[in-house]
This record gives C-alpha cells, structure tokens and sequence, in this order.
C-alpha cells in the first residue's frame, strides 16, 4: 500500500449548478486537502479521504460567496468542512473506475458514487512521484440541507437543485 497526497495547486475541486433554469454557473473550493492510501495488488482496498474548507467557495462573485458562506448554505461557522470518505473502489485505479464513499455538507452524510479515471504518472523535477485522477459525479444539494431558493415570475427555480462535481487532482508520492 502506498500512500499520496493531494497537492492542491495542481488540483481542483468544482461545482456546476443551473442558475434560473437556463445558464450554469461554475465555482470551486480554493482550500483542501487529502490522501490516498493506494494498494495496487487489490485496488478494491484502496481508500480516499478528502477535506474541503467550505469558506474557501469561489464563484468569481463575493456577493454569491457570501450567501454561500452563509446558513442559508453551507453555514460555514456551523459547518467549517465538506469531507469525503471513500468506502470502495470498484474497478482498475489505473484506467476508468468507480470511487464510492460518504459525503458530508453541513452535518448531513450521504453516499455518493464518483466516476474517476487514471490520468498518468511522473515524476517531477525534483525527483518526486505523482499520479493523477479526474472524478465527476452528481449530488442533489436539498439532500444536504441547501434548500434556499426563489420562484421565479415566469415558472421555474433560481438555483437548480442537481450539483455537478467535477474534480481533477494530482498527487504526491509519501516520502
């Protein structure tokens, strides 16, 4: 078994959710981290655990943010975090697989399943050794507590209710 470290400035942790029913608006987490305990001779063994700083959300809009940040959200005094624990890898950790584990948003932990893929393998520079992954999935946000929203005069809702996870990670070798 070996163990990886996420290496955030090479990653990314987003989102994408409908606004009004008709555009998507895309944000990430600017702050996480991680491991990967990988064992290669029996990949089903392997585990992922991720933390998320909540505060960290990025729209590329601070009003946004700051409504995000708040109870009517993410609730980030109450909820500082959005983890993920990985219970099974089904499939090769090499190619195309499937990550399963338990999300966590505000207190409330479900299961989710990610579509993950292999990406490659290097070593950096320095000597280092990195492997890295992509992962998409999608969670319902009123299954978390986030249920804000507004009606809108002409049918419809302000802030879909289907989150899109995309991720792309890279990761360091333990020493």
């Amino acid at each position: 078994m070996s163990t990886w470290t996420i290496d955030p400035s090479h990653s990314t942790i987003g989102f994408a959710v409908k606004h009004m029913m008709i555009s998507t608006v895309r944000g990430r987490f600017a702050n996480f981290s991680g491991t990967v305990a990988l064992d290669e001779a029996n990949p089903a063994n392997s585990h992922l655990d991720i933390s998320i700083d909540a505060a960290s959300i990025d729209t590329r809009a601070e009003q946004r943010d700051g409504h995000l940040r708040s109870a009517d959200f993410f609730d980030v005094e109450q909820h500082p975090a959005l983890t993920f624990k990985s219970k099974r890898v089904v499939g090769d950790p090499n190619s195309a697989f499937k990550v399963v584990g338990d999300l966590t948003i505000r207190g409330v932990t479900r299961e989710v399943t990610l579509d993950a893929a292999f990406e490659g393998q290097g070593k950096d520079p320095w000597g280092n050794e990195r492997r890295a992954f992509s992962a998409k999935g999608k969670v319902n946000r009123e299954d978390y507590g986030l249920r804000w929203n507004q009606a809108l005069e002409a049918g419809g809702i302000l802030v879909g209710n289907d989150v899109k996870i995309e991720i792309e990670s890279e990761f360091l070798k333990a020493a």
